[in-house]
């Protein structure tokens, strides 16, 4: 049977089936105690999710550390090999120090310029033309932004007309100097994927950030002004303790992002010149080497890796600092 045609009645008899089990449910609830409907009626509504959940989420998890101890064609116990396969290669070592290079510089930039906008915009009257700007990139896809930004790194060899806008205005501002291949170099072409991350992700911290700047009472900090408290003052001691659950939260969403890092990099670069990451490793291992089992530890050591993030802050969270 053709795709097409699985998808249209998938598309139909998903919806109307769904429709008739909760029609059915109501009506043997209405059968029941009130109590006991009361109870039932929450499994009833509860079960589709939790199904769509199991089969989505927790089975392709499950699979997945069961592949990460099989053989390269998914059968065959192997143990921890491909895990020590994963952590002995020269490529998946060179991913790791990139993804420690993303988590560090990506999140902190980030969340230290989403704080300095949403202060400075909570400011001024044209907050709505700043933040308008710099959310505006954030409606960009990673690929959409990716194809943006190899026309701005754009590279020609000396001699030649630079098409590329950075190299342009690099020989424009300075004669006679060579330009840079941007996502070529291995010196450049990872703060040069990192600062795409910071530009497209900088809208969404700054507006998080700044509604809980707003959620912060102007008498606490008018009392403070009129108290002679300077402005470093004000925001350090004040603001900043004020709004810090929010900042741990943006904190620990850049935090996943910047580890499961993946459309950037493939379109840029594909992961080559020393730019790949444990999510490119992957996708590399996976649909170009066929290796089920290094592909499957490598995605078990990002699952891993996301794991504490989301500890520290559901910790965080729950002891209300």
């Amino acid at each position: 049977m053709p795709t097409v045609v699985v998808a249209l009645l998938a598309g139909i008899l998903v919806p109307i089936g769904l429709m008739l089990y909760l029609l059915a449910g109501e009506a043997l609830l209405k059968r029941l105690r009130p109590r006991r409907a009361r109870s039932a009626r929450i499994a009833l509504w509860l079960a589709p999710a939790g199904i769509l959940l199991g089969g989505m989420l927790i089975y392709p998890l499950i699979r997945t550390i069961i592949l990460s101890f099989q053989g390269v064609d998914g059968s065959g116990f192997v143990g921890l090999s491909n895990y020590v396969q994963a952590f002995t290669r020269s490529d998946t070592l060179i991913a790791i120090r990139n993804n420690l290079l993303w988590l560090v510089v990506f999140t902190s930039f980030v969340t230290v310029i989403g704080i300095a906008i949403a202060t400075l915009g909570d400011r001024v009257k044209y907050e709505k033309l700043v933040r308008t700007i710099i959310v505006l990139p954030t409606a960009i896809s990673f690929v959409g932004a990716g194809v943006i930004w190899s026309f701005v790194y754009s590279y020609e060899p000396p001699g030649l007309e630079q098409t590329g806008t950075l190299n342009a205005i690099w020989t424009t501002v300075f004669p006679g100097s060579d330009p840079v291949a941007w996502l070529a170099d291995e010196r450049t072409v990872n703060g040069a994927l990192i600062f795409i991350g910071i530009w497209m992700s900088v809208g969404m911290a700054s507006v998080i950030l700044s509604a809980a700047i707003k959620g912060v009472p102007g008498e606490t900090l008018e009392a403070a002004r009129i108290d002679g408290a300077s402005e470093w003052a004000i925001f350090f001691r004040i603001l900043l303790p004020q709004i810090s659950t929010t900042v741990v939260m943006v904190i620990t969403l850049m935090g996943i992002n910047s580890l499961k890092v993946f459309d950037i990099i493939y379109v840029l670069t594909n992961g080559n010149y020393g730019s790949q990451v444990l999510a490119t490793s992957m996708y590399s291992e996976l649909f170009a080497a066929q290796n089920f089992g290094t592909a499957s530890a490598i995605a078990v050591v990002l699952l891993l890796a996301t794991a504490p993030i989301i500890a520290v802050n559901i910790r965080f969270f729950r002891e209300g600092r």
